[in-house]
């Protein structure tokens, strides 16, 4: 027997049961990746929020208007799916952790470059750039970390890895509640996207110490198809290529909507402040990580399009509640961010393991790569459609929009197979 099938039948622990079974069955080497995807992930999440956070002082600076502000993420999630795209086959050709270390130092240098830039232009275009390594952080985590574990619990381990984006969103709140208190908000802006370098440091780590999974490498390296954009789009995977973009599309049309413009929403028309605006803000997050945790737990027990299909609805009823409470009931706000946090994020918690599971090895990382982020670049448009309707909408009435979206994710499950329980190929 090689050296690597002795490590990786070392690696290999009993699934068991109880609250860390998923943690244990990922055996050594997977829990190192683990920790690498989750850290690459919270570092993507806090570097993409840093715009969002920082908008009503971006666009009072450069006297932007909301359609403007609005187009700031939408080129972000559109260059993303050209990230997410290339990142995938990079992922196949070149391993995961490889790749993974190439997005994480792009989406770091171009957060780090936006504080710095001199206009609008300069910045839509830094922002742009950002995407390219924003959009591939994701599916090569996932898949880097979906290779390890088990089938019993790749729902509850990627739903952790989801649990993440809380985590690096908490920081950007704290990290930006801390900035604008103490700084003028033309200085803060900048300061919250130097605080984007912080991602270098992970890097540092994954080299030394991740490494990817044995047994998919080997399955990878066999294939001829490697990396081929081509092979998602032949007749066995089309089907599957096209129903999945359209998952990808609704969910974070959905999202996007809300991550975006919610800061806004709470400042412009509740009228409250940075410090106030963080600590709303702390009730969705909260909702957020136990939503992750929560759907990566029943994306195992129902099944992957089961908690899908459960949390669209939830979510669209959370959205249109959200956006319809009376002026003035601000404790109202505030006790719903906690269920629409759960619920918009709960549905994520299968992605990683939905997708990786849709896929063989040989282009698992360009098929899940271009998936999610071409539903990410076309979802963008909810955002840009927010930022033009709120002048005459208004911002709460506009984020209805995200209400849709969700809809477009239920009618993508009926061209999809069930996967809870595959083993991957």
């Amino acid at each position: 027997m090689s050296t690597t099938q002795t490590q990786s039948k070392q690696d290999e622990l009993p699934d068991g049961d109880g609250a860390f079974a998923w943690l244990r069955a990922l055996g050594p080497r997977g829990r190192r990746a683990f920790g690498g995807a989750f850290g690459g992930y919270a570092l993507d999440s806090y570097d993409f929020f840093t715009l969002p956070l920082s908008m009503v002082a971006i666009a009072a600076y450069f006297g932007l208007s909301t359609g403007q502000t609005g187009l700031l993420t939408t080129v972000t999630l559109v260059v993303s799916a050209i990230g997410g795209a290339i990142a995938g086959i990079a992922a196949d050709r070149i391993g995961r952790v490889k790749a993974l270390m190439i997005t994480v130092i792009t989406y770091a240098l171009f957060t780090v470059l936006c504080g710095f830039a001199p206009n609008y232009e300069t910045l839509l275009v830094f922002r742009a750039l950002q995407g390219l390594g924003f959009g591939g952080e994701w599916a090569v985590g996932a898949i880097l970390v979906a290779e390890y574990a088990s089938a019993r619990h790749r729902g509850r381990t990627l739903g952790a890895i989801q649990s993440a984006w809380a985590v690096g969103w908490a920081l950007a709140v704290i990290v930006c509640t801390v900035v604008f208190q103490y700084l003028d908000p033309d200085t803060a802006w900048r300061v919250m996207f130097w605080t984007g370098a912080l991602p270098a440091l992970l890097v540092i780590y994954v080299r030394r110490h991740v490494s990817d999974a044995p047994q998919a490498a080997q399955r990878r390296l066999a294939s001829s198809d490697k990396g081929s954009f081509t092979a998602i789009f032949k007749k066995d995977l089309l089907r599957t290529t096209l129903f999945g973009v359209l998952l990808s599309t609704g969910v974070q049309g959905g999202y996007y909507t809300l991550a975006t413009w919610v800061p806004t929403y709470l400042k412009t028309e509740r009228g409250l402040t940075v410090v106030g605006t963080g600590g709303y803000l702390a009730f969705l997050i909260s909702g957020a990580f136990i939503g992750y945790l929560t759907g990566g737990y029943l994306t195992d027990r129902l099944g992957r399009k089961k908690n899908i299909a459960l949390f669209a609805f939830l979510s669209a009823a959370c959205v249109v509640a959200y956006t319809n409470i009376p002026s003035g009931a601000n404790q109202l706000v505030l006790v719903l961010g906690f269920p629409l946090g759960f619920c918009m994020s709960a549905i994520f918690s299968g992605f990683g393991s939905f997708l990786s599971e849709l896929y063989p090895t040989a282009v698992r990382g360009t098929g899940q790569g271009f998936t999610y982020n071409t539903g990410r670049a076309v979802g963008a448009i909810f955002p840009t459609l927010v930022g033009f309707l709120a002048g005459s909408w208004g911002v709460g009435g506009a984020l209805i929009f995200g209400a849709v979206g969700y809809g477009l994710a239920v009618v993508a499950l009926f061209g999809l197979p069930e996967t809870r329980g595959k083993e991957l190929r």
